[in-house]
């Protein structure tokens, strides 16, 4: 008796191996359709984000209103913070159209703002700045996708770190150091390369445990998310590669 069990359990490993592979398989192929919405939301958001540039740089008269006015320039700042916090802390609550709507409407608001580096840096720069942060993200979030090992302990390090930096910045407000400020911009490109690596394997984690009514709302967050690490990689790296308009 004891070999026929044998034997009839030796005979069913090749049946559940199979079955086990095909969910295996299943299950990847669904978390890499979540991580294409994911790319694509964040894509069309930072697309979005430059048409709103462009289309505001175009309009001279409407630039010299809203960036020669203090008071409206810093009401879109706080109006895109809002939209952050509301959008990150109610996202269970919104409906997955809400969100992306949100999301988009926020890239415009963030375009507008970063209309501003055009009267900084050249066209040129911002150029080359753009197609860096792009090579650099896409390694990183490749990385943090495709990697076995567990970033959550590096996640905690980086958020301590980016605090840390926040502290620094508003301290330099008022000490106006430039070995403090190349420090600062330093430590901002080492912390959204980090985050956005972490990110990345964190909304593939997430992928994995949400089901199919709420990948809109997870693709809509998750690119939320990769969209602030590429800003603030470009931000920051074009301290160091935008050349001043002449």
């Amino acid at each position: 008796m004891d070999n026929y069990n044998n034997y009839y359990n030796f005979g069913n490993e090749p049946q559940q191996s199979a079955s086990s592979f095909a969910a295996e398989q299943s299950l990847s192929k669904y978390v890499s359709m979540v991580m294409r919405k994911v790319y694509v939301k964040m894509t069309l958001a930072l697309v979005v984000t430059t048409l709103a540039s462009l289309l505001l740089l175009s309009n001279p008269g409407l630039c010299t209103v809203i960036f020669s006015s203090k008071g409206i320039f810093f009401g879109l700042m706080i109006a895109e913070l809002a939209l952050v916090v509301a959008l990150s802390g109610a996202i269970n609550r919104l409906s997955s159209s809400t969100a992306t709507i949100l999301f988009y409407l926020y890239s415009v608001l963030n375009g507008v703002v970063l209309t501003s580096i055009f009267f900084v840096f050249s066209p040129e720069s911002i150029f080359l700045t753009f197609c860096i942060t792009a090579g650099v993200f896409l390694a990183m979030s490749i990385f943090g996708y495709v990697t076995k090992q567990d970033l959550t302990k590096f996640g905690t390090f980086l958020f301590m770190a980016l605090i840390g930096m926040i502290l620094c910045s508003v301290v330099n407000i008022f000490l106006h150091s430039s070995a403090m400020d190349w420090a600062i911009s330093f430590a901002g490109v080492a912390i959204f390369i980090g985050l956005t690596a972490w990110d990345t394997q964190k909304i593939k984690e997430m992928a994995y445990q949400t089901d199919e009514s709420n990948v809109g709302k997870l693709a809509t967050i998750g690119a939320l998310l990769l969209y602030l690490d590429f800003i603030n990689i470009f931000l920051y790296l074009l301290r160091f590669f935008g050349n001043n308009r002449n």
